[in-house]
């Protein structure tokens, strides 16, 4: 199947659900998985007149295509919001509902009240709209895609800046994941601040 196929696939499914739905808003995450930094979120509203080439999946795609679909998406988008939740808020109220947290301020933070969210993932935020999750929604629908890719290119850069104020953790390199690097960084410089300690409760005690 010719690469090309599976872009327009992905908006004929949001196409296909604003015929009841006419404004669609896709969220998806980024950085739930890593022992330090913020977690990141974003909605995304695009519309019937709207073709993204190459959009999918922010993991399969080369950080150089992302920080170019990043500025298309933002371009072509009737509504977008970034948000984040706290390493604090990640350790007090544990990743998921952190990240429940985030993608609520979101959807929140568009400016347009959705008819419906579309969530990645198999868990729901408490939203003020209508909303169904989307299992790898960001293989299934533009609208997530295009979400994915803001929320990942935003946190990579958020682990930049962190990386130039704490440089001994590389965190430019490996974004907070639990590599082999980070991890022997951890143990001859100890837990930072940006660090979630309920991630390293075993080296934290």
């Amino acid at each position: 199947m010719p690469r090309i196929t599976l872009y327009k696939e992905l908006f004929e499914h949001d196409s296909e659900l604003r015929k009841e739905y006419p404004v669609i808003c896709g969220v998806d995450e980024a950085g739930r998985g890593p022992l330090a930094g913020d977690v990141y979120t974003a909605a995304v509203i695009l519309n019937d007149q709207v073709l993204i080439n190459y959009l999918n999946d922010s993991k399969k795609l080369s950080e150089k295509r992302r920080e170019l679909l990043y500025d298309e998406i933002i371009e072509k988008a009737d509504a977008y919001c970034i948000a984040s939740a706290s390493v604090e808020e990640i350790d007090r109220l544990n990743i998921l509902n952190a990240t429940m947290l985030a993608m609520k301020r979101a959807v929140e933070g568009l400016g347009v009240k959705p008819d419906l969210a579309l969530i990645d993932g198999n868990r729901l935020p408490e939203l003020e709209c209508e909303s169904r999750f989307v299992i790898h929604g960001d293989a299934v629908s533009a609208s997530i895609a295009a979400a994915s890719i803001l929320a990942k290119v935003t946190r990579d850069r958020y682990m930049c800046q962190l990386d130039e104020k704490y440089p001994q953790y590389c965190f430019s390199q490996h974004k907070g994941y639990g590599t082999k690097l980070h991890y022997e960084k951890i143990a001859e410089f100890g837990i930072s601040e940006v660090h979630r300690r309920t991630f390293l409760k075993k080296l934290y005690e």
